[in-house]
């Protein structure tokens, strides 16, 4: 896939929910995600099971999802970037909005990094 496929199908697919279905066709093995600080969870995960586990822990910790709004990609060379707003109550934090930038590479038609900026 081309970095603009893979961009148009992140967010087909976080549009449908599917967070999991993303990262186990569009994430290389040994993906990274690199988040802004430890608020959402550790800073640096490697590897596409860290990277599911720390979904599943961000999932767990969230009370209610409210909102959630996606833009559509923009994309340059092999990376690519999108806007992500977010409504949700957190448990034993409570609801919060968050907005964030989310930059994504792309090397052979799977996503190596994701980083995070809120």
């Amino acid at each position: 896939m081309t970095t603009a496929e893979v961009a148009n199908k992140l967010v087909e697919l976080c549009r449908q929910g599917k967070v999991d279905e993303v990262q186990q066709a569009l994430f290389a093995d040994n993906a990274q995600s690199i988040e802004a600080n430890e608020m959402m969870g550790p800073k640096i995960v490697e590897g596409l099971d860290a990277i599911k586990a720390k979904s599943i822990a961000f999932q767990a910790g969230v009370e209610e999802f409210h909102s959630a709004t996606i833009s559509d990609p923009i994309v340059a060379g092999n990376s690519f970037a999108i806007t992500w707003a977010m409504d949700a109550t957190f448990k034993g934090r409570g609801r919060m909005s968050i907005e964030e930038v989310c930059v994504y590479q792309v090397n052979d038609g799977k996503i190596t990094l994701e980083q995070f900026f809120y």
